[in-house]
């Protein structure tokens, strides 16, 4: 999400040829201010405003949830946006490493916690779903010094999951469409656990492969 100082990555300053694309001298000098940065910040302010169309007028006005589903797809939609800008124009900070994390899970944690508070979620599944991206986060501290383990497919699918089953409680939903939107969870609640138990055996290989080398490197 984010990019790279020129003075830190030895930028010239150049800029890109008129109709050419943008090269590495001018993604190099991405400041604070990019734009996949930006998008990490809208997202951050969009989980208040969230929180507040949802829980507006005793959260139950099909047509306020209606708006803080929209915020809430909108914020989803920034995710997958800010992290492609991120990975294509090497647009990556220190502030976009710790601000982007926080935002995807402010965003999904203030639904989930929302949700449970009016009576629409049972507090377990927040709590799961909680406890293993908190979890996630903390395994991902321990083990950074000897790698970095990317995203699977079934990373990619636990958030699609989640995001369209909290996308589909936000919603004033009835008759089947409530009753999917149950199975939908499920299915996310499945995913959510099996891959972070996916992700613990990655970590746990990883560091015990990463000491190894140190070991064998003294």
């Amino acid at each position: 999400m984010t990019g790279v100082p020129a003075s830190a990555t030895g930028g010239t300053g150049a800029k890109p040829a008129p109709g050419g694309k943008l090269g590495a001298a001018a993604v190099n000098q991405a400041s604070l201010w990019n734009v996949a940065n930006l998008l990490t910040m809208v997202r951050l302010v969009l989980v208040p405003g969230f929180v507040l169309l949802l829980l507006h007028d005793g959260g139950y006005d099909p047509e306020w949830r209606a708006w803080a589903w929209a915020a809430f797809a909108v914020a989803m939609i920034t995710d997958i946006f800010d992290g492609h800008l991120a990975r294509t124009y090497n647009l990556v900070t220190d502030f976009g490493k710790i601000a982007d994390p926080i935002a995807d899970k402010a965003i999904m944690g203030a639904a989930l916690i929302c949700l449970s508070y009016l009576g629409d979620l049972p507090w377990w599944v927040t709590g799961v779903i909680l406890f293993r991206e908190l979890g996630i986060t903390l395994m991902r501290f321990w083990v950074i010094r000897h790698a970095v383990i990317p995203a699977s497919r079934g990373g990619k699918l636990k958030t699609l999951a989640q995001g369209t089953a909290v996308g589909m409680y936000v919603l004033a939903l009835t008759g089947p469409l409530a009753t999917l939107r149950f199975w939908v969870m499920a299915v996310a609640v499945v995913l959510t656990v099996v891959t972070g138990l996916d992700y613990v055996q990655q970590a746990v290989t990883a560091r015990r492969m990463g000491l190894a080398a140190e070991r064998a490197a003294r």
